[in-house]
C-alpha cells in the first residue's frame, strides 16, 4: 500500500500534510472514503472538499485543502489518471495461443503475442510484438497490426488494414467495412466496389461499436494519438488528423479532411466532402454543412460559430415571448 508522499513523487506534485499516510485506491470526492485519495477539479464539487471522507484529496492549490491533507498539482484530473493507473487492477490474459484459434501458416506472429479462443487470423497478416488479440477476434488477409496492440474480443478487421503501434481497439468494432456507396442507373442501386484500405497511426484508441469503412478507391486515416468513443461511424476516404477527440455518436461522411486536435462532442456531425481547420471544437448535436475554419467553437444545425448560434437562439427566445403576449393582448381586446 503506497504513503501519499510516494503518490506524490508519481505525480511530481507537492505534498501538504501527513506524507505518511497509507493510500489503498481512489474514490468519488462526493463519495469519498478512507484511505482513499480523491480530486477536485471541477466548481460543481468545491462543496464537498470539506465533506467528503476521503483521506487525501489533489488539487491545484493548497488553500482549497484547508487544513486537510493532499497533493498540490497543475492539473488535479492528468494527476488522479496516473494515480488510477497506479491502482488498476489488471485483467487475468492467459498469454500464448489458445488452441482454438486459427491462424494460417502465412500469418507472421511477433514475440509475447496472446491469441484468445476461437480467434481467426487469416493470410498474410502481420502481428507485432506483445499483442493481445482477444478471443472471436477475426483480422483479414494482409492486414497489419503494430507492436502492442490490445483488440478487445469481437473486434473485426477487414483484408489490407493497417494498424499502428500501442493502438487499442474495443469490443464490437469493425474497421474495412465497404463504404456506402452506390451508383444509381434506370431506378437500381449499383454497388460502387470499395477497392482502398483504413490506415490507423500510433496511440489510437477506439471505443465499442465503431465503424470505420475502407477507402473507395484511396485510404481511410485516423491520425496519430486520435481518441475515439463508442458508436462512432467514419465513412470511406475520410482523413483524420492527430490528436483528435472524437466522442459518442459522431458521424462523420465520405471523403471528409479534419486537421489536428479538432474535438467533436456528442452526436455532431459532418456532411460529405469537407474541410476541418486543425483544432475546430463542434459542439453536441451540431451538424458541419459546409468547410470550417479551424480554432473556433461550432454550434447548431448548420453549424455556425458559437456566438452567432447564441445570438439567433436569443432572438427566437424573444420571438416567442412576443407572440405569446400579442396573443394575450388579442385575447383582451373587444370582439
Amino acid at each position: 500500500m503506497p504513503t501519499l508522499g510516494e503518490l506524490a513523487h508519481l505525480v511530481s506534485g507537492v505534498i501538504s500534510g501527513n506524507s505518511n499516510i497509507k493510500i489503498n485506491g481512489v474514490s468519488e470526492i462526493q463519495n469519498g472514503k478512507s484511505e482513499t485519495i480523491t480530486f477536485y477539479d471541477n466548481p460543481k464539487y468545491k462543496v464537498y472538499i470539506s465533506e467528503t471522507k476521503a483521506s487525501a484529496i489533489v488539487v491545484s492549490s493548497k488553500a482549497l485543502l484547508n487544513g486537510k491533507d493532499g497533493i498540490v498539482v497543475k492539473n488535479p484530473q492528468f494527476a488522479i489518471a496516473k494515480i488510477l493507473s497506479f491502482f488498476q487492477e489488471k485483467p487475468d490474459i492467459l498469454s500464448g495461443v489458445h488452441p482454438t484459434a486459427i491462424i494460417h501458416k502465412s500469418a507472421e506472429i511477433g514475440k509475447e503475442v496472446t491469441v484468445g479462443a476461437f480467434a481467426v487470423i487469416d493470410s498474410k497478416v502481420t502481428i507485432g510484438d506483445r499483442c493481445i488479440v482477444g478471443s472471436h477476434v477475426t483480422i483479414g488477409s494482409k492486414s497489419q497490426i503494430g507492436d502492442d496492440g490490445l483488440l478487445y474480443p469481437h473486434v473485426i478487421i477487414y483484408q489490407d488494414c493497417v494498424i499502428g503501434c500501442n493502438v487499442i481497439i474495443h469490443s464490437g468494432t469493425v474497421i474495412g467495412g465497404d463504404g456506402f456507396a452506390f451508383v444509381t442507373e434506370k431506378d437500381i442501386h449499383n454497388k460502387i466496389p470499395q477497392n482502398g484500405r483504413v490506415i490507423i497511426g500510433q496511440d489510437v484508441e477506439i471505443g465499442a461499436n465503431c465503424a470505420i469503412d475502407r477507402g473507395t478507391i484511396g485510404e481511410t486515416k485516423i491520425g496519430d494519438n486520435t481518441k475515439m468513443d463508442n458508436l462512432i461511424h467514419i465513412a470511406h476516404n475520410v482523413k483524420i488528423g492527430k490528436g483528435c477527440l472524437i466522442t459518442a455518436g459522431v458521424g462523420i461522411a465520405g471523403s471528409v479532411e479534419v486537421g489536428d486536435y479538432c474535438i467533436f462532442a456528442g452526436h455532431s456531425s459532418v456532411a460529405p466532402h469537407l474541410k476541418l481547420g486543425s483544432r475546430t471544437v463542434l459542439a453536441a448535436n451540431a451538424g458541419a454543412t459546409k468547410s470550417l475554419v479551424g480554432g473556433k467553437v461550432y454550434a447548431g444545425m448548420p453549424a455556425r460559430e458559437i456566438k452567432e448560434q447564441n445570438k439567433r437562439d436569443a432572438v427566437l427566445t424573444e420571438i416567442n415571448i412576443l407572440k405569446k403576449r400579442v396573443e394575450k393582448l388579442g385575447e383582451k381586446a373587444p370582439n
